[in-house]
């Protein structure tokens, strides 16, 4: 199983981002997607998720961050908005296996500067 992050870089605040992992060697279509982050010096957490069917949840309910999956290229997004300094970090995409997230990918670094 591969999980390929990219789309990282960085911004300044108030701009925008797409994220994408691409997957392999797993029944894709059949997974929970997960984005989560990890920012210097304290734990992963959330930031979203979207079900097989396409149910989506998100951390935050303020909008500024749109999950999405495409089955067809095993790819999964995380289109980020009006990007603040304090969501620097490194985002990681994670794959469901059993109810919960199993397999990770590498990480993308997102840096928003002020």
């Amino acid at each position: 199983v591969q999980l390929q992050a990219s789309g990282g870089g960085l911004v300044q605040a108030g701009g925008s981002l797409r994220l994408s992992c691409a997957a392999s060697g797993l029944t894709f279509r059949s997974r929970a997607m997960g984005w989560f982050r990890q920012a210097p010096g304290k734990e992963r957490e959330f930031v979203a998720e979207i079900s097989p069917n396409g149910s989506i949840r998100y951390a935050d309910a303020k909008g500024r961050f749109t999950i999405s999956r495409d089955n067809a290229k095993e790819t999964v997004y995380l289109q980020m908005n009006s990007l603040k300094p304090e969501d620097t970090a490194v985002y990681y995409c994670a794959a469901d296996n059993g109810g919960r997230y199993f397999y990770w990918g590498q990480g993308t670094q997102v840096t928003v500067s002020s």
